[in-house]
């Protein structure tokens, strides 16, 4: 079996919290099932990476200039949200820019643990997911997106970029799909064989 992790993108109070600075409802109502594929991933002995969107408090940063402020550190809107299940063996991983990957170990926790499959969740899907599955892509990673563990502002751009994601980048499956993927080696559509 290849070794998965999953990656759960950006779910920190700003973004999942209605008193956030960057508050989308859609964040909200896909926590449970968020939770609901961490478990799923967890069962079968896959790596759990929280990737947190952290800027530092009263330091410059390129993402402030052109967006509303959100997450600063020490603020507690980085604070990952509490209704995650962050375990002991979990990773956190600090992050400045869209990507999980730019400017952070990620990559290198990866290769550590001999991942090869990438499966995403969180958000936002046209911005810091969209960045993270094209990094894990050009790294080489096998990536899957978990359709309804992913939001953003707008149902229509959600749907845009997950388009584009199982076009150029890697598979998008419903959560429903996700044991079976890592229980038989299956593909999204359910035919055995390589991914």
């Amino acid at each position: 079996m290849k070794k998965t992790v999953i990656l759960v993108v950006d779910m920190v109070h700003d973004f999942t919290n209605e008193k956030g600075l960057v508050f989308y409802p859609e964040n909200r109502n896909v926590l449970p099932k968020i939770n609901q594929a961490v478990e799923v991933c967890r069962k079968h002995g896959a790596l759990v990476v929280y990737l947190q969107h952290c800027y530092r408090q009263g330091k410059p940063d390129k993402n402030l200039i052109n967006m509303r402020p959100n997450c600063i550190e020490g603020s507690g809107g980085e604070e990952l949200d509490p209704l995650l299940t962050v375990l002991p063996e979990d990773y956190v991983i600090r992050k400045r820019r869209y990507s999980g990957f730019f400017g952070t170990d990620l990559d290198l926790v990866l290769r550590e643990h001999d991942i090869r499959r990438v499966i995403v969740v969180g958000t936002k899907t046209n911005c810091c997911i969209r960045a993270t599955v094209t990094d894990a892509y050009n790294l080489d990673y096998e990536v899957h997106v978990i359709r309804d563990c992913v939001a953003t502002n707008d149902p229509v751009v959600n749907e845009v970029h997950l388009t584009d994601i199982a076009k150029y980048l890697g598979h998008v499956l419903p959560l429903e799909n996700l044991d079976a993927l890592l229980s038989n080696e299956q593909d999204p559509e359910g035919k055995a064989g390589n991914l």
